[in-house]
């Protein structure tokens, strides 16, 4: 529909609501499924009081059930509500909850940020499978090092971690330091104009428990994330001298808030900005 001003002849171009059946249908299905798990969990908790000690079992399904299909499930339903999918300086978890705050950038190619990784005694994170999670646990259980081991998949600009890098404490796969690459879309820029390559989100693994949000087995932070931030930054450039730093003073508003697994999160919003240019890859 087209109108006119009252006190020009430029055209205003009015725009009409549409509504589409297939993301009525799409919605449906995926409250339906949401709905449809709690009810699943439901019946396996009722059941577990009526069978005796083979209750243990069905106690076990009902947490699997919950932990790994009902909550997840529930988070995926609300946080596409009130998520927003623009870039805020947090990433996201699979389920769609707000994750690990963005605290560090990066100039350069990946072959130069692993080259500068590798050369301050960082480890490349292995790719999340089957074989690598069964390898966590058991090493996490034995208190055995794995300097490889897999790290969670977080989600910024609607896509997982490139890769990522870690430091084992003591040969305890429970404690580390790790930080997540995104590489940046072609053209995007930093709130504020600035343009960098990479963003990265370090922070400090204390010990494996239960996460708050979806009870699922996961890895404790430390809170405050500036000091794994600073970690990092003092790491890479006492290993390599061409490496320079910029700091983005108060890129965001320093704030206290919990991650995807309910972890508190502390930072005073400074975003320290890792030049590897110059590195030779």
């Amino acid at each position: 529909m087209t109108t006119t001003r009252p006190d020009t002849d430029a055209p205003v171009h009015r725009h009409r609501r549409t509504y589409s059946l297939g993301i009525a249908l799409d919605w449906f299905f995926f409250v339906f499924a949401g709905l449809a798990a709690v009810w699943l969990a439901y019946l396996s908790f009722t059941e577990t009081f009526r069978v005796g000690w083979w209750g243990v079992p069905f106690a076990v399904l009902f947490w699997l059930l919950l932990a790994y299909l009902v909550l997840p499930r529930i988070h995926r339903i609300l946080t596409s509500v009130y998520v927003p999918e623009y870039f805020i300086g947090r990433t996201r978890t699979s389920d769609g909850l707000l994750g690990d705050p963005v605290n560090l950038a990066l100039m350069g190619s990946a072959e130069q940020i692993e080259q500068a990784m590798r050369e301050a005694g960082w480890t490349r994170a292995d790719p999340v499978t089957l074989a690598s999670s069964w390898r966590i646990v058991t090493s996490t259980l034995g208190r055995r090092s794995y300097h490889e081991a897999p790290v969670s998949p977080l989600f910024l600009f609607g896509r997982m971690q490139d890769f990522a890098y870690q430091q084992e404490v003591d040969g305890n796969p429970a404690q580390r330091h790790h930080v997540r690459f995104w590489r940046c879309p072609d053209g995007w820029l930093l709130p504020g104009g600035r343009r960098v390559d990479w963003l990265a989100a370090g922070t400090f693994d204390t010990a494996v428990g239960l996460s708050l949000f979806t009870l699922q087995v996961t890895h404790r932070i430390d809170a405050d994330t500036d000091i794994e931030r600073d970690h990092i930054v003092a790491t890479v450039t006492r290993a390599d001298p061409r490496i320079v730093v910029d700091v983005i003073a108060d890129f965001s508003t320093g704030y206290h808030a919990r991650n995807g697994g309910g972890d508190s999160i502390r930072t005073d919003g400074d975003l320290p900005i890792i030049d590897v240019r110059g590195v030779t890859a």
